[in-house]
């Protein structure tokens, strides 16, 4: 089913929180789906915007900014260049990726507010909200947890659950608690702005029912909410981060960041026109098309916790305002787990963008390949590095790239390097040429339906029906008998070839590039797919670069590792330090007599597994000591070493061997233990005091 005209299209990518790098479950949810579209689009002439930035309002922006000591601006400045320059790398052909720290987008944000305002759209409402007495501060949703209503889960947030994904209000957490003191919140009165999104709902109704075509896990989510009755939703905060309220007063409150963010798109298409023509001027044409056959179709990509917003909310403020186009589709993905556990970046269990590009160069078509393979499009799916290295090794070496090279080896072995000129057809000549005709429409359709996943699979089936079709034909044999034969199968081959570049292009836009240069294609479009005669005979071929390399098992197994390190370091830093033992005095700790000394030798302990027998040097004589650090060091590493002890703790048995003394250690995070040593040579029998 084609897309129905018009040739003007506004693509949007949700805009991430600018709190942190961006990983595969962010990729996987919309930015590659995204690209993947407007690749296409492109290819088929049409004129698109591709829109996005950083939301670098909100709380979590501000719980980054705490944890790392530094202020808000310097973390979105800081993650706005990672994020920005990991997306250049992968090749996502964003037209702006822009920030909502910038004044354009600040003014446009308090320009709709304020029209809402004057509109009398909103509700003006005092309300009890959580207030962290200790902090002194009203609580954002997100500075508050509790126990999820649905899920019991004890750390879900004021505003959303991320085990079980379900939107709450603070006010539905069980035994709330602030995330800035740990404190029990009180109710206090404050002041805001609601959407009253409740007297909206026949105009939202009308229109979520006007797009059945939706994917079935939007649509049914958005019936959801419908069925449940809409609920007026603040669209003011009181933070001292983000957007302040354009109104008298309001000192303390800015807009809501689910207010401003969806803004984002639009002030982004203002600053995409800025820096392309020095003036904003344009931009309605993309949001307030007037003129006859001038429409422009607005598509979100967006991920699962995103849809009530970009569905019913902002659709909801377009609709009050009166003069802005509303989504036309909103292809939303579920969510991709990760080696069989939900992908956190709290608990730092995910893989990073900006760590794939350097430490698997030149591999960006494998990950945009695999991310598009095992898209959560209507369900929830998992990242593994083992189906990774499968999908990599199997498919893209096995399958595409062994067709690509097999076609261009042959065609330099036996055709001087240039495509050769077709002959007489036989059966199996008309029925790859048939098949190959037919694709690229199979392809679009797919696309066009934002079923990235089936378009993918008939990528691959079309260099799988290569593949067959060199396998049935054998030109390395027929060589030997009938060259004119091995002239029209090695065309049939190149034009494959060729027809596959471009309908993988808007998936693996960096392997589509290398082929179309080894074929010497250029000014290529979609309409030129499946052209049995887009190659000219005669036109040479350059020499074959392998398109994927095989990825071996340790290089895999680095990555797995990886994720576990990390995954245990995180839980490490969440050890607190021991409380502090009860108050001695000073009396009490001039009793102890702490000596320096040196281990001058040490042996295992028959049948222990814990025990070291050292002999320690103390200056004054030598002494036994028995010390439970087997499982740290071995008896040899350990001699020789200077450390502190404890001379005049009393004697003890063990093993059947009597200890005089203890060697002081100290355990580290994770359990480790370190000699605690004097700071330069000292002499043995040295006191501590």
């Amino acid at each position: 089913m084609p897309i129905p005209d018009p040739k003007r299209y506004t693509v949007t990518a949700a805009l991430i929180y600018a709190n942190g790098p961006i990983h595969i479950g962010h990729l996987a949810g919309c930015y590659i789906p995204a690209d993947i579209y407007v690749r296409y689009l492109r290819s088929k002439g049409k004129e698109v915007a591709f829109i996005s930035g950083t939301d670098e309002h909100g709380v979590p922006i501000t719980i980054r900014a705490k944890k790392e000591g530094l202020t808000p601006q310097q973390v979105v400045d800081k993650y706005y260049a990672q994020i920005d320059a990991a997306f250049k790398d992968l090749g996502i052909s964003f037209d702006i990726y822009s920030r909502t720290s910038k004044a354009v987008h600040h003014e446009t944000s308090q320009e709709i507010f304020k029209d809402l305002y004057d509109k009398h759209v909103f509700v003006e409402e005092t309300t009890e909200q959580y207030f962290d007495e200790t902090a002194e501060q009203f609580l954002a949703d997100r500075y508050i947890v509790g126990t999820c209503p649905v899920c019991a889960n004890p750390n879900a947030y004021g505003d959303q659950c991320e085990r079980c994904g379900s939107t709450l209000s603070p006010l539905e957490l069980k035994d709330p608690r602030s995330m800035l003191s740990g404190a029990k919140p009180i109710l206090k009165a404050t002041k805001n702005w609601y959407l009253p999104l409740d007297t909206m709902q026949p105009d939202i109704e009308n229109y979520i029912n006007s797009h059945t075509e939706w994917k079935t896990n939007v649509f049914g989510q958005c019936q959801s909410w419908l069925k449940d009755g809409l609920k007026p939703r603040a669209m003011t905060r009181d933070l001292d981060w983000g957007i302040s309220v354009p109104l008298p007063d309001t000192e303390g409150k800015v807009l809501y960041v689910w207010f401003e963010a969806p803004i984002g798109y639009i002030s982004a298409t203002k600053d995409w026109l800025i820096q392309k023509n020095g003036t904003d001027e344009g931009w309605k044409k993309w949001w307030q098309p007037t003129a006859p056959g001038e429409e422009t179709k607005l598509v979100h990509f967006i991920g699962k916790d995103n849809i009530v917003f970009h569905c019913i909310i902002f659709p909801a403020m377009l609709m009050a305002e009166g003069n802005y186009i509303l989504p036309d589709n909103v292809p939303a993905n579920e969510f991709m787990n990760l080696e069989g556990d939900k992908i956190s970046t709290s608990r730092n269990w995910a893989v990073w963008l900006h760590e794939y590009l350097d430490e698997l160069p030149n591999k960006q078509d494998v990950l945009r390949y695999v991310l598009t393979a095992n898209a959560p499009e209507t369900k929830d799916s998992e990242f593994t590095w083992k189906d990774f290295q499968t999908r990599n090794n199997s498919e893209l070496v096995g399958i595409y790239g062994n067709f690509i090279n097999r076609a261009i080896v042959l065609t330099q072995k036996f055709c001087e390097s240039k495509v050769p000129a077709r002959g007489a057809l036989q059966e199996i000549d008309e029925i790859a040429l048939k098949d190959l005709a037919e694709f690229p429409a199979r392809i679009a359709e797919s696309l066009e339906t934002y079923r990235f996943r089936e378009a993918l699979t008939l990528i691959m089936d079309l260099a799988r029906s290569g593949n067959k079709y060199l396998a049935e034909t054998q030109p390395w044999h027929a060589i030997k008998t009938d060259p004119e034969r091995v002239n029209t199968i090695l065309n049939i081959a190149l034009q494959i070839s060729a027809t596959l570049s471009i309908v993988s292009e808007p998936v693996l836009p960096f392997t589509a590039a290398k082929i179309q240069e080894q074929l010497g294609m250029t000014n290529i479009t979609w309409e030129h797919a499946g052209n049995q005669d887009l190659l000219s005979p005669g036109q040479p071929v350059l020499e074959a670069k392998l398109l994927f390399e095989k990825i071996e098992d340790h290089v895999i197994e680095q990555q797995i590792q990886k994720l576990h390190d990390a995954k245990r370091m995180n839980e490490l830093e969440g050890k607190t330090v021991t409380a502090i033992k009860p108050e001695i005095q000073y009396d009490d700790f001039g009793k102890m007599d702490i000596r320096v000394a040196t281990i001058v030798a040490a042996e295992n302990v028959p049948k222990s597994k814990k025990l070291l027998k050292l002999l320690v040097n103390i200056g004054i004589e030598q002494r036994t000591v028995l010390s439970g650090i087997s499982e740290h060091f071995s008896a040899e590493e350990v001699i020789g070493k200077k450390v502190l002890y404890l001379a005049n703790l009393a004697p003890r048995k063990m093993m059947g061997l009597e200890s005089h003394g203890m060697i002081l250690m100290a355990e580290d995070r994770d359990g480790s233990l370190a000699f605690v040593q004097p700071g330069k040579e000292v002499w043995n029998g040295g006191t501590v005091n």
